[in-house]
């Protein structure tokens, strides 16, 4: 299973019996899966479908859907309450000839409320059935090709994600190897800060010189350091190669791989030491980035 990427875009559209729908969606980086839909009115419920197709196809990110409806050539319903026509022609008809008026026109008349009645042919059950079914299919397709997107987005990300752990093995192995950390050098630094130890006061404890010698060289030493980023390295490819959803635990190595460099500059005695471990801070930092657009 390949990785895959939280950002992608998809569009599909398509007519039926006279209407023409679209569908977009955009997904971006998100803790979980938050689908916000925006459908027209009277269509909140194919919202709990539209869901679960969603769900079934992505596990994380933040998606927004967006639904437009448009009737092309709207038919309309002309009614014509012949009975009031006739009623109201009635009407004018004994007050034009009272008043010695001219008849009043049909114009007129069919121009008065309540005459003519136009309205937008509504759809059958059995239309409205369909369009339904042609906007799901629809919302189905953008899914897809959503998801087909991300998909490609993730092979990407793993190129770059591999490279950045290819980085940080090639400096954690520059630091196992830095002459920094060669015993003479350890040796050499302890007996240095001892020896400051011992000039700054006229009388010393042997014990509390021991004690204090124990805590430099604990102070000095980056092997736990090295050996859990290699550790960590390990896991991160195993993660990479698995693929699937692995945003999260790929997020927490990161802030391992963090929390280790960190330590690693705390602890170098050298400036050569300290020069590799800043490096790897930006290298880790770089893959911290890269991790937060992993599903």
């Amino acid at each position: 299973m390949a990785l895959t990427s939280m950002t992608g875009f998809a569009r599909t559209h398509g007519s039926s019996d006279g209407w023409s729908w679209a569908w977009e969606l955009k997904s971006v980086n998100g803790k979980s899966l938050d689908l916000r839909l925006r459908v027209p009115l009277g269509w909140d419920g194919i919202e709990p479908t539209l869901r679960q197709v969603a769900a079934q196809a992505l596990a994380r990110g933040n998606v927004s859907a967006t639904l437009t409806l448009n009737r092309a050539g709207t038919a309309v319903q002309v009614r014509v309450n012949e009975e009031l026509l006739r009623a109201v022609a009635a009407a004018v008809g004994r007050v034009s000839v009272s008043l010695g008026m001219p008849a009043a026109s049909l114009d007129s008349l069919l121009a008065m409320k309540g005459v003519i009645d136009i309205t937008e042919a509504e759809d059958t059950e059995e239309q409205r059935r369909a369009l339904e079914a042609a906007v799901l299919a629809g919302f189905q397709r953008a899914v897809a090709e959503l998801a087909a997107m991300r998909r490609r987005e993730g092979d990407a990300l793993a190129l770059v994600l591999g490279d950045r752990l290819d980085a940080i093995a090639r400096l954690t192995a520059a630091a196992e190897a830095c002459p920094a950390r060669q015993p003479e050098a350890i040796r050499a630094k302890l007996a240095d800060q001892i020896r400051t130890l011992l000039d700054t006061a006229s009388s010393f404890d042997p014990d509390r010189l021991h004690q204090e010698a124990l805590m430099i060289a604990a102070k000095v030493d980056v092997r736990e350091e090295l050996d859990r980023l290699v550790t960590h390295v390990a896991a991160a490819r195993v993660m990479i190669a698995e693929g699937g959803p692995v945003g999260r635990r790929l997020d927490f190595l990161a802030q391992e791989f963090n929390r280790e460099t960190n330590t690693l500059c705390s602890k170098a005695n050298d400036v050569s030491l300290t020069s590799i471990g800043l490096e790897l801070k930006g290298v880790v930092e770089q893959f911290r980035e890269q991790v937060q657009n992993i599903e």
